[in-house]
């Protein structure tokens, strides 16, 4: 009994140190600014220049593109917006090898830096779930060889390596405590979860509410998914109340992550959007819920809001997509995520337009109301503790 007793004190103490430590919050604390996706899969989108203008225009100064696009690299040069550059997923076998990864890096990266602000590359695509079962063994080393190539050319302090995953890669979500990832992936899952740790790169999670509430309408609260005012959810565990599934989903892989054995990692929303347009099957794909979810997504992001689960933790979301892309396959949705069409012109009006006017008093308002209470962030963590260490000696499988 009495060593029961210490080892559940040493997990009490373990799981503070990492899920507390100011340390852990890394790079994203006080970022105010909300991401987007730059897409390019069309034939008739404007010259990244003028998409650089449309940016500047919304104060928008983050943005992930799916390349290395030289034209857009040498067009955002000297801008203040900070780009996430992606190596595209039949680029992972190659670049496995460091000598490979250094020649990368070298033409891809080295001559834009720092007058384009590269901060992030991600490694691949939601490469974990791919239908390509042999990428998921490319990944880590690849990861590993371009952030060694980054540190070799004295740039890994200022650009973080990473991999986008999709929400599939988690075999449980619900409730969030519940959070485990897939048992076929649990293995590489536990080598990249460890190089995050060591490099204090963000773990990134494209996320769409869209997708639950398509496939299943009449289980799912229309308002739960678009972050309306509704009466949310409690996790039965944790006692944690979510007024919106997209917290839900974050905090289920901040869950996944505490059972692989880490803490301290950032979890971040590298996608997640709503659809204006869809098949007669894609139901909800219409424009008014997509004016809904992003415009309740800006008006978060204003409040520099955390998730149930890391309240004082602002979460960091960029939203999918900038524009509407023509040439995307599959069904109508996925032509039709954009907040622009090609010719700039607004699909709907978000009021994102607002962030160019500091002095409003509606966003001045939002602004204010972003102070958290730290003694509930305390009280989640110890639930988060008790929660864990009672799984940890029932031997739950998870």
């Amino acid at each position: 009994m009495a060593l029961f007793c210490i080892r559940i004190a040493i997990i009490h103490i373990f799981l503070l140190l990492f899920l507390t430590s100011s340390d852990n919050y890394g790079f994203l604390r006080g970022v105010t600014s909300l991401g987007i996706n730059y897409g390019q899969v069309g034939n008739n989108l404007p010259q990244p220049e003028k998409v650089l203008d449309l940016l500047s225009s919304l104060k928008l100064t983050k943005a992930r593109i799916y390349d290395t696009n030289p034209q857009v690299l040498t067009a955002f040069a000297n801008s203040n917006v900070e780009l996430i550059v992606t190596v595209e997923n039949q680029m992972l076998a190659v670049l496995m090898d460091p000598q490979q990864a250094l020649q990368w890096v070298s033409n891809h990266i080295k001559p834009y830096f720092p007058a384009t602000r590269i901060t992030g590359i991600a490694v691949g695509n939601e490469v974990f779930t791919d239908s390509d079962t042999t990428l998921l063994a490319s990944v880590v080393p690849a990861i590993v060889s371009i952030h060694g190539a980054l540190a070799q050319l004295g740039l890994d302090t200022y650009i973080q390596v990473s991999t986008p995953n999709s929400l599939a890669v988690l075999a449980e979500s619900y409730p969030p405590s519940a959070g485990s990832f897939k048992t076929e992936v649990s293995g590489i899952m536990s080598q990249y979860l460890q190089f995050l740790s060591s490099t204090k790169a963000p773990f990134w999670i494209n996320a769409y509410p869209y997708f639950a509430y398509k496939d299943k309408p009449d289980e799912v609260p229309l308002d739960y998914v678009l972050f309306n005012p509704n009466a949310g959810m409690v996790d039965p565990y944790t006692k944690l109340h979510y007024d919106n599934m997209l917290y839900a989903q974050v905090d289920a892989v901040l869950f996944a992550i505490a059972r692989m054995g880490f803490g301290g990692i950032e979890v971040g929303v590298s996608e997640t959007g709503w659809p204006s347009k869809g098949d007669a099957d894609e139901v909800g794909a219409i424009v008014d819920n997509a004016a809904a979810y992003s415009k309740n997504i800006l008006r978060r992001q204003l409040k520099n809001e955390g998730t149930p689960l890391r309240p004082n933790m602002k979460l960091e979301v960029y939203l999918f997509a900038l524009f509407n892309e023509d040439m995307k396959p599959g069904p109508t949705s996925e032509r039709n995520y954009g907040l622009f069409q090609p010719d700039c012109t607004m699909v709907y009006n978000v009021g994102i337009s607002a962030l160019s006017s500091p002095s409003s008093a509606s966003i001045s308002d939002l602004a204010s109301s972003a102070t958290k209470d730290t003694s509930m962030e305390s009280l989640v963590y110890l639930q988060f503790m008790i929660f864990l260490t009672f799984h940890v000696f029932m031997r739950r499988p998870y």
